[in-house]
């Protein structure tokens, strides 16, 4: 038997979708503008050999009819590439992690009005109420470091969290771990959860931050993501209930609602996230699902628009890529992919609806155009039948037609 590996890269579109204008995305394309600003900003080039090795700039150029300047390969492709397009109505975390493990959302998913205030006074009063809090800060649209920044100083002199929200179907509370603590941010956000029941929100985020000024504040490993249950059956069941081990790496198991998951592990940063990885391409059993998030990409440099940030961490994960490589096994199948875009050079602070890369490789896969897939679903349809699970409810494997 063998395993297989999903690697996240959080945000890393390639390409406005087909429907992107019905979200105001047109042209977004996170991987091409962060390549093209990358001569500019520093006078070279995005430098993702190994990437580009897998089919990266391929995947680009089939979503968007270019190829981004420095990922151009020498035609030593050692993997199968493609793009997807979203079925999921909203381009939010659990729409695209959901639909890459089999399970669009084809329902719209609840969301706050772009007001001040956002949250309902039925919302935010039994917050209040429930939690004996002095009152919230925020209630508004906004990007949460911009939020801890403003308001964190007023938050430790009042005790009241700070709450916000986004384009997504998301209710978040940030609070220091200190001065409020990190239990009570995590029950706060609970009792926010079952407050919500019936609005079909998708997920309460607890945002926990550290420092004593607007200038050193800066949020911590402990996030902590409460998502509603998959509406259906995903990959991750179908593993799991096969007697197979179901390993989360970073936040899958929050997205997932901690549901058919053996072991989860955590790390502060895109390396100690790495790192788990190798850990798990050296010891995760036969017939293992390996699923791993990178949210750095999407939370630290996609949200905040920081183009240089981006391109420099995907330039080293990519200096990292031989050591999972040459990790895996006999058998073993991984994919790269990403679960929506977040172009740091797009209008405003949200996702963007765009196209994500479907990288798939390992021993004993030729290199090969997977052309452009109908939904991210083709990724769990493929691990299926790979794992020898039953065929899930939708998606096609994207090696349905070899021999």
């Amino acid at each position: 038997m063998s395993r297989a590996f999903i690697l996240v890269i959080d945000s890393l579109g390639i390409g406005a979708t087909d429907d992107a204008d019905q979200y105001g995305d047109t042209g977004a394309d996170t991987l091409g503008h962060i390549a093209e600003a990358c001569r500019g900003i520093r006078g070279q080039d995005l430098r993702l050999p190994n990437l580009v090795r897998l089919g990266l700039g391929r995947a680009a150029r089939l979503s968007s009819g270019r190829t981004p300047p420095g990922l151009r390969d020498d035609g030593d492709i050692s993997a199968a590439y493609g793009c997807a397009n979203q079925r999921s109505r909203g381009k939010d975390t659990p729409s695209g992690h959901w639909e890459m493990a089999g399970l669009p959302v084809l329902f719209d998913w609840g969301f706050f009005p772009k007001t001040e205030p956002c949250f309902p006074p039925a919302v935010t009063d039994a917050l209040i109420a429930r939690c004996a809090l002095p009152g919230l800060l925020g209630n508004r649209h906004t990007s949460g470091t911009q939020i801890i920044e403003e308001l964190g100083a007023e938050h430790i002199r009042s005790g009241k969290p700070i709450c916000y929200t986004s384009a997504d179907s998301v209710f978040q509370i940030a609070a220091h771990e200190a001065h409020f603590g990190l239990e009570r941010l995590y029950e706060v956000c609970r009792e926010a959860e079952e407050i919500l029941k019936g609005l079909n929100i998708a997920r309460v985020i607890a945002r926990p931050f550290l420092g004593e000024t607007a200038a050193s504040f800066k949020r911590t490993a402990n996030r902590r993501d409460l998502t509603v249950p998959p509406h259906g059956p995903t990959l991750l069941d179908r593993v799991f209930e096969g007697g197979g081990e179901v390993v989360s790496i970073g936040k899958i198991a929050d997205i997932f609602s901690h549901q058919s998951i053996s072991r989860s592990v955590k790390a502060g940063d895109t390396d100690g996230l790495f790192d788990l990885t190798l850990a798990e391409a050296g010891a995760a059993r036969d017939g293992a699902l390996v699923f791993v998030n990178f949210v750095d990409f999407d939370q630290l440099y996609g949200h905040r628009r920081d183009v240089a940030g981006y391109a420099a961490e995907l330039e080293a994960l990519d200096r990292r890529m031989p050591e999972f490589v040459a990790a895996l096994r006999p058998g073993d199948l991984a994919v790269i992919t990403a679960d929506h875009g977040c172009d740091p050079t797009w209008p405003g602070s949200d996702h963007t609806r765009e196209k994500v890369p479907l990288l798939i490789f390992g021993p004993g896969v030729a290199a090969r155009s997977l052309g452009v897939r109908d939904s991210f679903a083709d990724i769990g349809q493929t691990i299926a039948r790979h794992l020898g699970c039953p065929p899930l409810d939708y998606g096609v494997d994207c090696f349905a037609d070899d021999p």
